[in-house]
């Protein structure tokens, strides 16, 4: 038998040998070292993911009487390729401030805030909390009044056209809506183009005066009134309508009440100078068809444009974000004549 033969015999009958189950150990190995599994390296992220969506600032601006009014801003980075878009102030309406109104946010979805769409465009947002709404202590009266609604706002667009450098166009929604016309009419150099959405006024009725009671009610606010703006079957999530509760009753849990309604008599379509755009949903029930053909015929400024949203109500923006982000922008950016 050669010397390889015996070797290979040798060593097959040893592995034999420790491969059995039995009461002869295999030899001990020198090295009792014990394997480790190396953990795994933290994972990199995404390079598609995102950023966060920024955030809303808190401002605070005086009013002429010194109150003190909070205005919230969300502004476009710097791009020094592309020189600053005009900006845009945003009112809400009767019931619910500015933040549920123009910046809901649905867990980390922002896209049917406002804001976020018009920063996306490149188009510095603010937005303005009236008196004893979301973040604006209320008068010490505890009343708004339609005249000093529209002095509030004047101060709010004059920081801007301060802080900006040119006059912001201007978007009321609802009640937002007649403050934001009654402030154009009295200071047609404070905002450059003026947005009337759910505009939910009859030119022609007139309020008789006042017999609100010597005490503001301070009632609550309430799931059901938060809901009631949606009517549409089908246009937003339940876990939209979710969120808007949750915002609203957090930022306003209590009704602001208004006095002195008749102020808003002295609203006249004529009186308007500057760039309107009309909007509002097909089915508003609010912001009725016939009053917003009595507004926009009445009214003789030239650049004026009147947008119905199909498939949406009082709440278009939310509703139709992306018809009413289109009309928006094709009223604010219009294209340039041939």
């Amino acid at each position: 038998m050669s010397s390889s033969l015996r070797i290979s015999l040798l060593l097959a009958c040893t592995l034999a040998a420790c491969s059995r189950p039995s009461t002869t150990d295999c030899p001990p190995t020198t090295n009792t070292a014990t394997a480790q599994v190396a953990p795994a390296p933290p994972a990199e992220p995404s390079q598609d993911a995102p950023p966060p969506a920024p955030k809303v600032e808190a401002l605070t601006v005086k009013a002429d009487d010194g109150h003190e009014l909070r205005l919230w801003a969300l502004l476009p980075p710097p791009d020094p390729e592309h020189p600053p878009h005009r900006s845009i102030l945003l009112v809400h309406g009767r019931t619910w401030s500015s933040l549920p109104d123009f910046d809901l946010r649905v867990g980390d979805d922002t896209s049917l805030s406002l804001m976020q769409t018009l920063v996306s465009n490149g188009i510095p947002a603010y937005a303005l909390d009236l008196r004893g709404y979301g973040g604006t202590p209320r008068d010490a009266s505890g009343w708004v009044e339609p005249d000093r609604a529209a002095e509030d706002l004047a101060a709010a667009l004059a920081y801007i056209q301060t802080a900006q450098g040119e006059a912001p166009d201007l978007l009321g929604w609802s009640l937002g809506s007649l403050v934001a016309q009654l402030t154009v009419q009295r200071h047609p150099e404070a905002a450059h183009a003026l947005i009337l959405y759910g505009y939910p006024r009859d030119l022609d009725t007139r309020t008789p005066p006042d017999t609100a009671p010597t005490e503001p009610a301070n009632e609550a606010n309430t799931e059901p009134a938060a809901r009631s703006d949606f009517i549409t079957e089908g246009t937003i999530s339940e876990a939209a309508i979710a969120a808007y509760v949750k915002a609203s009753l957090a930022a306003d849990p209590v009704r602001t009440d208004w006095r002195a309604m008749e102020q808003f008599d002295a609203l006249d379509a004529e009186l308007i100078t500057i760039p309107t755009l009309v909007i509002h949903g097909v089915a508003d029930p609010i912001a009725r068809q016939l009053w917003q053909a009595k507004l926009f015929t009445r009214m003789t400024v030239p650049e004026r444009q009147w947008v119905v949203i199909p498939q949406a109500d009082h709440a278009a923006h939310l509703e139709q974000p992306k018809r009413f982000t289109r009309a928006l922008l094709g009223f604010l950016d219009p294209e340039p004549s041939p």
